[in-house]
């Protein structure tokens, strides 16, 4: 008995001996708990906060471009003339198939009247849904017919509320883009800051409502995150899945809303192949980007009736020329350094070699000649001998198509976003070049990779696809000026993202030997909040006074000729001139064009030429003889053309006819 009781007792001992021995073990186990809950936690409230940041500073900046708007013509007081005569240029071509939309009797024959117009062009019936990227008005005036709004809001001002609206979204998706880099959404905060306060050279907005690239550069953003997402390592199946579809989506919107984007994702494209080469991003996500690109491209083409321009885009043919050239090559990423620069040399050649053969069988095969106007430009651009080719030169000599200005970078400047982008950019250059060195060479040495791990953990896949993608873009930027606003905004997430990544402070200090966990976050930290407390307090009061600033609409004579012209002319009265003030003609009037500012079309880039030779040295009978066999009825003569002083001699509208008619000498433009 006393024995078990014994045993007993000492089962018990044992026990409580053990007691506090699982005790210590559940404590450890229970705080380890209680850091990953309150990790947890902390995670969805930063997450919480950074959203409701970011939807507020979408939605304000949405407020204030259309503020801007508003006290730059008091768009609500002027009449309607003036408010569709304020859409110049282009945009008032596009404006006018939503007024169109919504004039028409039906939605059925709204529909019909775009694919079968014959007022765009006379003595010729087109599809305005091929030749132009217009869907996005016809949806617009679908859903404002069919929603109860029409006695809320007038057509004009569901319009322009859409196109501002866009910018909110295009705000939050840089802002998530450099959330994304960086880890933390102080850096999305400081990238939309710099977006605002560079308003002049980020956007254009609230002047050109309805231009193309207003529409798309939004979901070219969203594209941009969602790549940037996609590029992240270890996400799950179906994190991918939904990634790859809304990377499908922004690019099929971006595509779908202006006609350049086949020349953009062509850049877009290079940057992968280019990463993919030096082994930067995983191939098998590469691939998947290429075939959404070519896909989305063939459904709008599709959508657009099978759209010459796309289908003869360069972009077609160089993705499917990478996909072709890998399935050629194998082993492409194997062996030493000097054998996989010989395997890249050719791999680039053989691509190359693709492109332009697959490309040039589509133009052949189809007889395409939309596109031709633009390498004819940038032949002449980039000095390859002059020329007498008139729509080449009508281009050169506009400044939106000229060399980037040097004050740009004195206004980004100010704000020190240019100083942080150069920093960046020098720093993550440096580390892509390291890496591209040491995956080409494919060393497996322990030392070199520990020496080099404090560069590449700078260059995980989405940050060295960022650096490529404003390296690039940047490129064109400074040889197109008005190609700008698809660098400058992408400027503003790559150097908030720079200035707040943990990677990249730690390879600075580190490089100084002052390296301490603490001390990069007191440093990354410090510099941010200096830098938004900088920013505020140098532009804040500029932006109060620009938005305390009020003007308004004021264009008299154009105003005087669309009254006349409504009232004076028969409805099926047939006008030539310039193609920029014909756009309001339509717009206004309704009346029949000669031509007009969409010159993505051969045959209109002839009639336009031919049109204007009412500025040439041509007999009037020859002048006459031409605006007949138009159908011209009513010619506008402008004097800001006859007499014209914004070009220098040689870039004259008349001197480029004179020139391409052989009556003039060859000026190069300055």
């Amino acid at each position: 008995m006393t024995t078990v009781r014994q045993r007993r007792a000492g089962k018990g001992t044992e026990a409580a001996e053990d007691q506090p021995s699982e005790e210590k073990n559940v404590k450890p186990d229970g705080k380890i708990l209680s850091d990953h809950t309150g990790g947890k936690l902390w995670n969805i409230l930063s997450i919480s906060v950074g959203g409701i940041v970011a939807l507020s500073l979408g939605l304000l900046t949405s407020v204030y471009v259309a503020t801007l708007h508003e006290n730059d013509l008091w768009f609500s007081n002027i009449k309607e003339v003036e408010r569709e005569i304020s859409f110049r240029t282009e945009c008032g071509l596009y404006y006018s198939y939503y007024k169109q939309m919504i004039q028409a009797a039906s939605i059925q024959q709204g529909l019909h009247g775009l694919v079968y117009d014959n007022k765009t062009e006379s003595v010729r019936t087109i599809n305005i849904l091929e030749r132009m990227n217009v869907y996005q008005e016809v949806l617009l005036s679908i859903l404002y017919r069919i929603l109860p709004i029409q006695q809320y809001l007038e057509p004009v001002y569901f319009y322009i509320y859409t196109l501002f609206g866009l910018q909110a979204v295009y705000v939050i998706a840089l802002y998530v883009t450099s959330w994304l880099l960086s880890g933390t959404w102080l850096s999305g905060l400081l990238a939309a800051c710099w977006y605002i306060t560079n308003r002049t050279d980020t956007t254009r907005v609230e002047f050109t409502i309805p231009l193309r690239e207003n529409w798309a550069l939004p979901f070219f953003a969203v594209q941009i995150a969602a790549i940037t997402y996609l590029l992240r390592t270890h996400l799950q199946p179906v994190q991918e899945r939904l990634t790859l579809t809304a990377v499908f989506i922004a690019t099929f919107l971006f595509s779908l809303t202006w006609q350049f984007n086949q020349f953009m994702m062509l850049i877009q494209a290079l940057a992968l192949f280019i990463l993919d080469c030096f082994d930067m991003l995983p191939t098998v996500k590469v691939t998947w980007l290429y075939i959404i690109q070519i896909s989305a491209l063939l459904l709008v083409c599709v959508l657009q009736f099978f759209n010459s321009m796309i289908l003869g885009s360069l972009l077609i043919s160089f993705n499917a020329s990478v996909l072709i050239a890998r399935t050629i090559q194998k082993n492409l990423k194997k062996g030493g350094l000097l054998n996989r620069l010989g395997k890249l040399i050719l791999h680039v050649l053989l691509v190359l070699c693709l492109t332009l053969l697959i490309n040039k069988f589509i133009k052949k095969s189809l007889n395409l000649e939309s596109d031709e106007h633009i390498f004819k430009f940038l032949k002449a651009k980039f000095g390859f001998g002059a020329t007498r080719d008139f729509d080449a030169n009508l281009y050169l000599c506009e400044e939106a198509f000229g060399l980037l200005p040097l004050n740009t970078f004195s206004r980004l400047s100010d704000t020190l976003l240019f100083y942080v982008y150069i920093f960046v950019l020098f720093l993550m250059t440096v580390a892509a070049v390291i890496v591209a060195f040491q995956n080409l060479s494919g060393s497996n040495q322990v030392q070199f990779m520990e020496k080099m791990e404090e560069y590449t953990i700078t260059l995980k896949p989405d940050a060295a696809y960022n650096l490529i993608h404003t390296v690039l873009f940047g490129c064109l930027a400074l040889s197109t000026m008005r190609m700008k606003y698809l660098w400058t905004s992408h400027m503003c997430v790559f150097a908030s993202f720079g200035l707040c990544s943990t990677e990249v402070w730690k390879l600075i200090l580190k490089c100084i030997h002052l390296y301490t966990s603490q001390r990069t976050h007191v440093i990354k930290y410090s510099i941010l909040i200096i830098t938004l407390l900088y920013i505020s307090y140098k532009f804040w009061p500029g932006i109060m006074d620009e938005l305390s600033e009020l003007r308004e609409f004021y264009d008299p004579d154009t105003v005087e000729l669309m009254n006349w012209i409504k009232s004076s002319t028969p409805n099926t009265a047939v006008f030539a001139g310039s193609m920029q003030l014909l756009a309001g003609v339509k717009l206004c009037t309704g009346r029949t064009l000669t031509n007009h500012p969409h010159y993505e079309d051969k045959n209109l880039r002839e009639r336009t030429k031919q049109i204007y030779q009412i500025y040439a040295k041509r007999s009037p009978e020859d002048v006459y003889r031409i605006l007949r066999s138009f159908g011209t009825d009513y010619v506008i003569l402008e004097d800001s053309i006859c007499y014209e002083r914004r070009h220098s001699r040689g870039c004259r509208l008349r001197d480029l006819l004179d020139i391409a008619n052989g009556h003039g000498i060859l000026l190069l433009p300055v």
